[in-house]
């Protein structure tokens, strides 16, 4: 199932349970802060050891995932086609990590 027909299926579950389908029926920043909730509960989960299950690190990062297609989906954004474009861009991109206070392998 490609990512476009994932925002269809997330998007016909936002209208029959009222979530919202427009920029008008929906608090952007309630959104963005519901994703920012789901984000820490995968860390938690993570932390915690529990990646299987109900409130799992697996279950928890489909939900951010399903949260993000839905806000895109508010604002008909083809996520699939930016976040290949964002894959291309870095490409070339390169980062300055020793300018950083990150740790990557």
């Amino acid at each position: 199932m490609r990512m476009r027909e994932l925002q269809a299926l997330v998007m016909k579950q936002a209208k029959e349970k009222g979530f919202g389908t427009s920029p008008k029926d929906v608090s952007v920043p309630e959104k963005i802060a519901l994703i920012h909730s789901e984000v820490t509960e995968a860390y938690e989960a993570y932390r915690h050891k529990r990646m299987d299950g109900k409130h799992g690190f697996r279950e928890e990062l489909g939900d951010i995932v399903q949260r993000v297609l839905h806000l895109a989906g508010v604002f008909k954004i083809n996520v699939e086609r930016e976040v290949l474009k964002k894959l291309h861009a870095n490409k070339t991109r390169e980062w300055q990590w020793d300018d950083m206070n990150e740790h990557h392998l």
